[in-house]
C-alpha cells in the first residue's frame, strides 16, 4: 500500500487531521546512493583518513521514524541516514562501511568531541551554544517546532494555550525543543526524556498531554499512532538541522557542503527526501542555503 502524502503545513495546522498509512516509518525503496571511486584528498585532511580507512563513524538517532529509526535489519532508516550515506558516498565509503552509533540529543557534542563518531547527523539543529563545542556543515533541512497531542484532545491549540491549561508537556534532555518551550510553560510542567519514543509512550498512556519537538519528527509519530495522535497548531520556530562534525575542521565541513550542493543538482537529495519522510508529506525540501565553515 502507498503512504498517503500530505504537506507538513497542512499537518501541522489542521486539528484532529489523521494519516493514512502503512508501515513502520522506515525506508522505502531509496536509490543507493552514488560512491566516488578513485578518490584523492589532501594529505591530513579528514578526508584522506576516513577514505583510506574505507570506512566512516556516523552518529545518528534510533527512535524517530522518517529521519532515523533503526529498522527491522537493525540498520537505522530515514533521510538523515540517507544524507549521511551520501556523505560517506562521497569519500568513496559504500554503505555497508558505515559504523552507525545511537545518538541522543544529549549526547551529540560528547561523541563528537570524544572521538567516537566522525560527524552527526541527527536532526540536529544549528545553534550559537551548540557552535562553543563543535562545528557544523549545512544546514541540510529546515524544520519547526510544534505540539503533538492525543487525537481528543480540543484543549491545546498551541503554545500559547499551555500555561493556561496546564498542560503537562514531554520532551528530549539536551534538545533545543526542551529550552524553546519554556517560553510558554512553567517549568513544573516540563517532563524530560533521553528519547521522543519515550514522550510518545507518556502522551499514549496519559502521564503527559503533549509532546513538543520538531514537526517532521513529531509527523512519523503521528503517521505511526494507528490515529491516536495529532499535530495541533502552526510550527512556532525555526530549526536548521546540520551535520555535527569536529570544531574547527574547515576542510571537512567544506567537503561536506560541496557534496550536499552536488546531490541536490544531481537529485540525489530529493530521492533521499522521497523514499524516507516523502513518503508522509507531500512537498519536497530544496536544499537550504549553506552556512560558510568557520
Amino acid at each position: 500500500m502507498r503512504l498517503r502524502r500530505l504537506s507538513l503545513t497542512a499537518v501541522a495546522a489542521v486539528a484532529g487531521l489523521t494519516l493514512a498509512a502503512c508501515g513502520g516509518g522506515g525506508s522505502g525503496d531509496a536509490a543507493a546512493p552514488p560512491v566516488a571511486e578513485d578518490t584523492t584528498f589532501e594529505a591530513g585532511t579528514t578526508m584522506a583518513r576516513l577514505a583510506e580507512a574505507g570506512s566512516i563513524n556516523i552518529g545518528t538517532k534510533f527512535d524517530q521514524p522518517l529521519f532515523g529509526l533503526q529498522g527491522l535489519s537493525g540498520e537505522p532508516e530515514g533521510f538523515d541516514v540517507e544524507i549521511a550515506k551520501i556523505i560517506a558516498g562521497g569519500l568513496g565509503i559504500e554503505p555497508e562501511n558505515i559504523n552507525w552509533t545511537e545518538t541522543p540529543s544529549a549526547t551529540r557534542e560528547e561523541v563528537i568531541q570524544q572521538g567516537r563518531v566522525d560527524m552527526v547527523v541527527a536532526t540536529y539543529t544549528i545553534n550559537d551554544a551548540r557552535k562553543e563545542r563543535i562545528s557544523f556543515a549545512g544546514p541540510y533541512y529546515e524544520a519547526g517546532q510544534t505540539l503533538m497531542v492525543r487525537s481528543d484532545n480540543t484543549t491545546v491549540t498551541g503554545p500559547e494555550s499551555l500555561r493556561e491549561s496546564g498542560a503537562r508537556v514531554c520532551s528530549v534532555s539536551g534538545s533545543t525543543p526542551s529550552q524553546n518551550i519554556l517560553e510558554y510553560i512553567d517549568p513544573a510542567q516540563l517532563t524530560l526524556f533521553d528519547t521522543y519514543s519515550l514522550c510518545a509512550d507518556a502522551l499514549r498512556t496519559n502521564q503527559v498531554d503533549v509532546v513538543t519537538t520538531d514537526n517532521v519528527i513529531l509527523l512519523g509519530f503521528v503517521n505511526d499512532s494507528d490515529g491516536a495522535f495529532k499535530l495541533v497548531g502552526e510550527p512556532f520556530t525555526g530549526e536548521p538541522y546540520g551535520i555535527g562534525i569536529t570544531k574547527g575542521d574547515v576542510a571537512f565541513c567544506e567537503f561536506i557542503n560541496t557534496t550536499l550542493r552536488e546531490a541536490a543538482e544531481s537529485g540525489a537529495y530529493a530521492e533521499a527526501w522521497e523514499s524516507t519522510a516523502g513518503q508522509v508529506a507531500e512537498e519536497t525540501p530544496k536544499l537550504p542555503e549553506l552556512d560558510p565553515c568557520s
